[in-house]
């Protein structure tokens, strides 16, 4: 009885997960989530709008449903395998309003969320992963019960930086060069000496005074550096070979950076032609 949940409302849900043998992989008492926030597996996104409180529904989900084409180590979901979730809607409320969080809850959190996001870039579902990576940023940035000491500030800061290279691998994999660019340079006014940062905003290009800045930016310390493709395409080699050295002294074990700075000296001294 009463209403489906519409969207941005919360729900909280009993759910049980199986194998096709019987075996038990999940059990959640009350589940709390909010539908399209990508935090619950896409049965479970996708069925749960469709039912009233107090509805007990039994979802069948192929694995691109659930845990994917590589399962899941926890819980324990072998490779490709379908699951049947038993849920019971047990309530349906308004999404609560950010609520000031202690430093340690934020923490876990974002690391969950970030997490999250994780899996579904795994599973190749980019713009789920985009969505996880920015309700981390959120949960990271959140209203503050209290302040953080200096070790809970450095992670905090530690959790925003890679969560934002993991929003620009998103934005770069969904075609979006100027957002995968902001992420970047938000991630590089925290720490401008981040080297995968620095690395891929090589990758996307040169900034451009219409991309907005992500959460977590601070004025920027560092001066603006161009793509080295872009700069190789332009004939300034000897630049791009700048750019692609700061960032090996940051990286020095970085497969990728050897390539392009390879690639780079075989465009400056192609081979000699018999």
């Amino acid at each position: 009885g009463g209403p489906r949940p519409l969207p941005g409302q919360e729900v909280s849900v009993k759910v049980l997960g199986a194998l096709e043998d019987g075996g038990l992989v999940e059990r959640d008492p009350r589940l709390i989530f909010v539908p399209g926030h990508g935090d619950v597996v896409q049965a479970l996104e996708l069925g749960v709008p469709t039912m009233q409180p107090g509805e007990v529904s039994f979802f069948l989900a192929a694995f691109p449903y659930a845990y994917g084409r590589p399962g899941s180590r926890e819980p324990d979901v072998p490779p490709e395998a379908p699951l049947l979730f038993e849920v019971t809607l047990l309530e349906v409320r308004d999404g609560p309003d950010p609520q000031p969080l202690p430093p340690a809850v934020r923490l876990r959190l974002g690391s969950q969320r970030r997490e999250r996001g994780n899996f579904h870039f795994a599973r190749g579902d980019f713009a789920a992963a985009l969505r996880s990576y920015r309700l981390s940023l959120r949960a990271l940035d959140g209203p503050a019960a209290a302040p953080p000491g200096p070790e809970e500030e450095e992670e905090l800061q530690e959790q925003r930086v890679k969560c934002l290279n993991n929003c620009a691998a998103a934005e770069l994999k969904l075609g979006r060069a100027e957002e995968a660019l902001a992420a970047c340079e938000a991630a590089l006014r925290i720490c401008p000496d981040n080297g995968r940062a620095l690395l891929r905003r090589g990758q996307v290009g040169l900034a451009s005074p219409r991309t907005a800045p992500l959460p977590s930016a601070r004025p920027s310390s560092h001066p603006p550096l161009l793509s080295p493709q872009l700069l190789a395409e332009q004939g300034r080699d000897a630049e791009a070979a700048l750019v692609l050295r700061r960032a090996l002294e940051l990286d020095p074990a970085s497969k990728v950076i050897h390539t392009e700075l390879s690639r780079l000296a075989k465009r400056q001294n192609p081979p000699s032609s018999t």
